[in-house]
């Protein structure tokens, strides 16, 4: 079982929303609940607030390291395929080092790119192992934890992006694309889908055929970091002055 667990063949394909995707996903959602739920608890206690900040930390560091080592252990690591240059991983590093320093232009840039990456991934995922596999665990865990990265400096350090912010992270995430193709050109590689759509289903599939979509996904971007922002300050500040 343990050999099964993390070999690098594919003995289950993974496929979406089948009942363990639709599990992982409610999973994720009760824990994002959960967070908002407490939020004004775990606001109220630094030692609480501290012990979940380093919790997600711990999460988030273990999670990449262990995908590290199991690429190496099984003979998979590759520099085409497996360095942390997916938007994921970066929105990864960066949560890291957001909950280190507490950094407000970092937790603006994990909150839209990290959440709408994340959230994306979380959905239609780019993964061929089904559970109980490690590459599902460990995909799974480590989106789920830069969401709740996110959303623990919103609810709990009480972050607050402006729409300045949104303009912020969309540059960041041009800069990042940028770097980002010139090393896809220079190790042939295909990190951020920046020269080809992934093989499994995903939004690109709809947003048109090479370099199209490339351009409707700067304006999925856009929509989707308009859209966060429009949900998490602009309806609650609407609703509380309502409630005055």
């Amino acid at each position: 079982m343990v050999a099964e667990f993390f070999s690098s063949f594919v003995s289950e394909p993974f496929s979406v929303f089948s009942q363990s995707h639709l599990i992982a996903l409610i999973l994720f959602v009760s824990a994002a609940s959960l967070l908002f739920a407490l939020r004004y608890k775990i606001r109220s206690d630094p030692k609480i607030a501290s012990a979940l900040r380093l919790t997600l930390l711990g999460i988030l560091i273990l999670s990449e390291t262990a995908l590290h080592i199991w690429y190496v252990v099984q003979g998979v690591w590759d520099a085409r395929y497996t360095l942390p240059l997916e938007l994921c991983s970066l929105m990864l590093l960066a949560a890291i080092l957001m909950l280190i320093t507490r950094s407000r232009f970092l937790a603006g840039i994990v909150f839209f790119a990290g959440i709408g990456g994340a959230l994306q991934a979380l959905i239609t995922p780019n993964l061929a192992y089904d559970y109980p596999h490690f590459r599902f665990v460990q995909f799974f865990i480590a989106h789920a934890a830069i969401i709740l990265s996110a959303l623990y400096m919103i609810w709990i350090e009480r972050f607050r992006p402006t729409w300045r912010t949104i303009i912020t992270a969309m540059l960041t995430l041009n800069a990042i694309a940028l770097t980002v193709y010139l090393l896809d050109l220079l190790l042939n590689a295909n990190y951020m889908f920046l020269r080809g759509k992934p093989d499994t289903p995903s939004v690109l599939d709809r947003l048109g055929n090479y370099p199209t979509y490339i351009l409707a996904a700067e304006l999925l971007a856009l929509g989707t970091f308009t859209f966060l922002y429009i949900v998490f300050f602009l309806i609650p500040d609407m609703l509380r002055r309502n409630r005055n």
